[in-house]
């Protein structure tokens, strides 16, 4: 037995990401609210409340949708402080009872003012659903409902996964995971945060959707060149950023739904090995989303003002994520700072 405990060396992610931090003045003012109406609809005990107060998820708000004016950021704030609750009730959930709430979730946005909820996170739903939907284009709208069915759709799966103890091949995993990060929404809600109404002809451009993939699902189509791994990728910034920031937890708990591993397993890497691989990709995903960005086609003085404030939210949704990835709990607890600095993270004991 090693004297000292496992590590991993993680990228230096913070370094290559040079787009422009910024905070919405109103973050905590939203952080206390946004808490508070978490608090009073999930139905939380007093452990799970006190280790939210960590997650930050007001910040990571902040962050991602600086501009917004308080209403909207708001909005955007309970949707996040939800996701996040959303997916820690998950993990306790077989496929059953995902689908379950996924269907209660998905009536409360479909029939806003005729569906009663049945589960305090469809109630939850409707009340930030019946706050958003009177300001939001029909087109944001759709984005929104149809981007949380695929999620639902990808958890259901990741729950069936996680139950059998599968390690997806690449493919499949690139193909879930896509989904069950809960990004897409995040992209829907930026139009609505700054009352954006951009054709559906313009959000399907394929400079847009490039765009919007390089920081979610970015089809990078980069070469990316390894033993047995000779073939056009799908890059994905944030997920990608996500696998390595969570791996010691997930790995912790036997979690085979991450990225590291699937690298590990299907290319024969170990372990440093394949967070190196993973932080790579991520940097050729930034990389690639500056140049898409530079590419963008012009349309009319309105539609291109719209389109440059979209793809700006994009550009705060990489960087705001990154930076809360340490300044929030939820990856590395109270060291999130330290690990920034040094890029160490002392990996946790697996849990019997």
């Amino acid at each position: 037995m090693p004297s000292q405990p496992m590590k991993i060396v993680i990228p230096d992610l913070v370094s290559h990401c040079d787009f422009p931090l910024r905070c919405n003045p109103c973050e905590a003012q939203a952080s206390l609210e946004c808490k508070e109406w978490l608090f009073r609809g999930g139905k939380m005990s007093e452990k799970k409340k006190s280790a939210f107060h960590g997650l930050k998820a007001g910040l990571l708000t902040s962050w991602c949708y600086p501009k917004a004016s308080y209403n909207e950021l708001r909005v955007c704030c309970d949707f996040m402080n939800w996701l996040f609750h959303l997916d820690n009730i998950s993990d306790d959930m077989n496929d059953y009872g995902t689908s379950r709430t996924a269907v209660d979730i998905m009536n409360a946005l479909y029939h806003p003012h005729t569906y009663s909820p049945v589960s305090p996170e469809g109630r939850m739903t409707q009340d930030y659903w019946r706050r958003l939907i009177p300001t939001a284009t029909p087109g944001t709208q759709q984005r929104f409902m149809e981007t949380m069915d695929f999620f639902f759709q990808a958890v259901t799966q990741q729950a069936v996964d996680r139950a059998n103890g599968v390690v997806p091949d690449l493919d499949s995993y690139i193909a879930l995971r896509r989904d069950t990060s809960g990004c897409k929404p995040c992209w829907a809600l930026i139009e609505y945060a700054y009352n954006l109404d951009i054709p559906d002809e313009v959000m399907e451009h394929p400079v847009i959707v490039s765009l919007g993939e390089a920081a979610n699902d970015l089809v990078t189509w980069s070469n990316v060149r390894h033993p047995a791994f000779s073939f056009m990728c799908l890059i994905f910034i944030d997920v990608f950023m996500q696998d390595i920031f969570s791996y010691n937890v997930e790995q912790s708990k036997g979690d085979t739904h991450n990225m590291i591993v699937v690298m590990m397993k299907q290319e024969g890497l170990d372990l440093q090995g394949a967070v190196e691989f993973v932080g790579n990709l991520c940097k050729q995903s930034i990389d690639r989303f500056v140049e898409d960005r530079g590419n963008l086609p012009s349309w009319s003085p309105e539609i291109d003002r719209q389109v440059e404030t979209y793809v700006e939210g994009l550009a705060d949704w990489i960087v705001g994520s990154l930076h809360w990835s340490f300044e929030s709990e939820r990856y590395f607890g109270k060291t999130g700072l330290e690990v920034k600095q040094t890029r160490v993270v002392d990996l946790l004991p697996r849990r019997s």
